[in-house]
């Protein structure tokens, strides 16, 4: 299982802030001493203040693990996100303070794969950022292609010119030089993991593709940073085990709300089921899941739950809360 909930409170300082092509802020948070261990693909929650209230948001860490110096982030400007990014692009400068809980990884890599093929569409090159340092460490056999819309919006291109494994990136524009994803892709073998991140459709196509070309299931891995999700349905019962209350959860409700009511907490940060901080143990029931961040072997167990937004196809579900 998932380490879920291994969150540590720090206040960090915004050492360094730079606007990037493609509307990325590029932020350098630093401590009074050496930064907590982690491991590419590890992530941190940012607290961000918005007219609406403070909310937390996760964001991949771009830079080279090894280094505990500094985090790096890169944080798109998003019309279309629900305050956050907007906030912090208008908001943070150099010198302020953040609160910051984590780091938690949900997407390590394998290493005991013998081949490496790492796919960033936009923004979600950062995580592949820091797995290309995690694995040019070890001297692993890897490839990071790197996809934006055009040259002129292609952030962090400094760091790759000067990267030390600049000779393993492959960067494609859609306007000039678009990803052959068949091409791309290596043939499938139980050693060969594919990881990918970026636009849920740019996601979604890479997944589905090297599916489709006999890639395992386990050996595909991927992170999203944003859903558009459902939450919605037909009412139904749930027990909180521990505490002793049920509560029925309405159409428009969700599990972590409908338990909220009673007094029963469910920490939620995301509210898409993308980060993992609301997953519950279930005992009894079947899920209805609507979210991106666990496995398809985990929903086939049927012992977690995103419980900000997934349902119940039963009509009670027994949660170990």
């Amino acid at each position: 299982m998932k380490d879920m909930h291994d969150t540590t409170p720090l206040v960090l300082t915004v050492a360094e802030r730079l606007d990037d092509r493609g509307d990325i802020m590029r932020l350098t948070l630093t401590a009074d001493g050496p930064l907590p261990e982690v491991t590419a693909g590890a992530h941190i929650d940012l607290l961000v203040d918005t007219p609406e209230g403070p909310l937390w948001r996760q964001y991949s860490l771009a830079g080279d693990p090894a280094d505990r110096s500094a985090w790096r982030l890169g944080i798109l400007r998003d019309p279309a996100s629900r305050g956050g990014s907007i906030a912090l692009h208008q908001l943070v400068k150099a010198g302020e303070k953040v609160h910051v809980e984590g780091p938690r990884n949900h997407f390590a890599l394998d290493h005991s794969a013998q081949k490496t093929v790492l796919f960033g569409g936009g923004i979600g090159v950062t995580p592949m950022l820091a797995m290309a340092w995690e694995l040019h460490a070890k001297g692993a056999d890897f490839t990071l292609h790197y996809c934006t819309r055009s040259a002129d919006r292609m952030a962090f291109a400094d760091l790759i010119e000067t990267a030390p494994f600049k000779d393993r990136i492959v960067v494609h524009h859609d306007d000039s030089a678009p990803l052959d994803l068949q091409a791309a892709l290596p043939a499938p073998d139980a050693g060969t993991h594919i990881y990918v991140c970026g636009p849920a459709g740019y996601m979604d196509w890479v997944i589905q593709t090297a599916e489709n070309a006999g890639h395992r299931q386990k050996n595909v891995h991927r992170e999203y940073f944003s859903a558009d999700v459902d939450a919605s349905g037909e009412t139904f019962e749930v027990v909180a085990a521990q505490s002793g209350i049920t509560v029925t959860v309405g159409p428009d409700e969700t599990i972590a709300k409908a338990l909220a009511r009673e007094g029963v907490k469910i920490e939620v940060k995301c509210e898409e089921g993308i980060c993992g901080t609301c997953v519950t143990d279930v005992l009894e029931g079947e899920i209805d899941h609507r979210d991106q961040f666990l496995t398809e072997e985990e929903r086939e167990e049927g012992e977690m739950i995103c419980a900000c937004c997934s349902r119940a196809c039963s009509d009670r579900l027994v949660l170990d809360i």
